[in-house]
């Protein structure tokens, strides 16, 4: 994003890439998570992906939130912080790259699907 909009992610000075680092961590464990969760059902539902990705993208948040409330001590730049990020899009492109791969990890269990194999490894009955 911060690219395509030529702008910081996170502009505040002196923050540094903790607080973004901090941010995605949480929201990795938030989406393993819940991904795992809804894949030890039998037969998971694809909505459930939408819950995964606002999860996701709320986990991000509440982690960089903390990360700048810890690091600055002020909880006006805290939630600046975090505003700009649902006002700048990263979260709208956090949220849609965790749909996607909920929704994939999902297809891949409803599928069974299995690595694949070459002809000859097949089991053939003769």
């Amino acid at each position: 994003m911060s690219v395509a909009t030529d702008t910081d992610i996170i502009s505040v000075p002196g923050l540094g890439q903790g607080p973004g680092v901090t941010g995605m961590l949480i929201a990795l464990m938030v989406f393993a998570v819940m991904l795992g969760l809804t894949l030890r059902r039998p037969h998971p539902a694809y909505v459930a992906s939408l819950a995964i990705s606002l999860s996701t993208a709320l986990g991000h948040l509440v982690g960089v939130w903390t990360a700048v409330l810890i690091g600055t001590g002020g909880l006006v730049t805290a939630t600046a912080v975090a505003g700009d990020l649902v006002r700048g899009g990263p979260s709208v492109a956090l949220i849609v790259a965790a749909a996607i791969a909920a929704w994939s990890g999902i297809a891949l269990r409803r599928t069974r699907s299995a690595r694949p194999r070459w002809r000859w490894e097949r089991d053939e009955e003769e």
